[in-house]
């Protein structure tokens, strides 16, 4: 998690390049059998530093799916069972993006109305209210779509 935290830094800094890089280096060792709540958020961060929104829609589907693999057993040992819960939203938001983005409406439809649902897990403060703001947002592009 630390290293994946450096490369979020660099592409938080503007060095997409060299996040991919880390970031790619990071799942070679972690693999597709990986720790899945590893896998999450590698994958969550790999498609915030692609260029082609086919590929980011492939890392955020691939963060999705690593989320889904989580069990209760595993987020105990990191105590992260609210902090999945609280990504979900997210997770749902970047696919509805992703679709929007490769003119699919009805599939970021879809994960919109599923990142809204899952914004209840949100806590009401500066994370969740800009995760809802943002839903809100994409909700007004996608109406004028």
């Amino acid at each position: 998690m630390t290293r994946i935290g450096q490369a979020m830094m660099l592409l938080h800094g503007g060095d997409r390049e060299e996040a991919r890089n880390r970031f790619g280096l990071l799942w070679e060792q972690i693999g597709p059998d990986g720790d899945p709540l590893h896998r999450c958020t590698l994958a969550h961060y790999m498609a915030d530093a692609q260029d082609d929104p086919g590929d980011e829609l492939a890392w955020d589907l691939r963060a999705l799916n690593a989320a889904g693999e989580l069990g209760e057993e595993r987020l105990a040992v990191h105590d992260s069972a609210v902090a999945l819960r609280a990504l979900y939203p997210s997770l749902h938001l970047n696919l509805a993006a992703d679709y929007l983005k490769l003119q699919r409406p009805e599939a970021a439809r879809l994960h919109l109305d599923r990142a809204r649902a899952a914004s209840e897990a949100l806590d009401d403060d500066g994370y969740g209210n800009g995760v809802r703001a943002a839903i809100d947002r994409l909700e007004r592009r996608l109406r004028g779509a």
